[in-house]
């Protein structure tokens, strides 16, 4: 899998958020430490840069796990705003974690709670970077 691309401002955030969250006992060590991880290979642009294609924080995007073709759809939040009535999926979660600075069409396997799973992309319905909506 190639090197995931985030904009400067959600790498910002997303560090933020972690360090607050750890503060707080508010996000579990390991997803901490996958999560920045992610963060530390991370090819980091402008927002303006970021290609329309790729999955960022508040997007709204499609995936489908290979192994049941079951599709999903939800939003990728900061952790206040995350509501799954709403189908609003925190950064700190396993399958978010997964997912952020990845493009559409890239397949990504990732430990999630019920073990180790393959997931697909298949379309970002809402980029805020696309939309204009550069500071989301």
């Amino acid at each position: 899998m190639g090197q995931i691309i985030l904009s400067k401002l959600d790498y910002t955030r997303i560090s933020e958020s972690i360090k607050h969250a750890k503060q707080l006992g508010k996000i579990a060590a390991t997803e901490a430490s996958k999560l920045l991880t992610e963060l530390s290979n991370a090819k980091v642009v402008e927002s303006q840069d970021i290609p329309a294609d790729v999955v960022t924080m508040n997007s709204i995007i499609k995936i489908s796990f290979l192994s049941s073709d079951k599709v999903v759809q939800f939003q990728l939040v900061y952790p206040d705003n995350a509501n799954i009535k709403e189908n609003k999926i925190s950064i700190f979660s396993p399958i978010a974690t997964a997912l952020i600075g990845y493009k559409v069409g890239d397949e990504i396997e990732w430990v999630v709670p019920s073990g180790l799973t393959k997931i697909k992309i298949i379309e970002i319905i809402y980029q805020p970077e696309a939309a204009g909506d550069f500071d989301l």
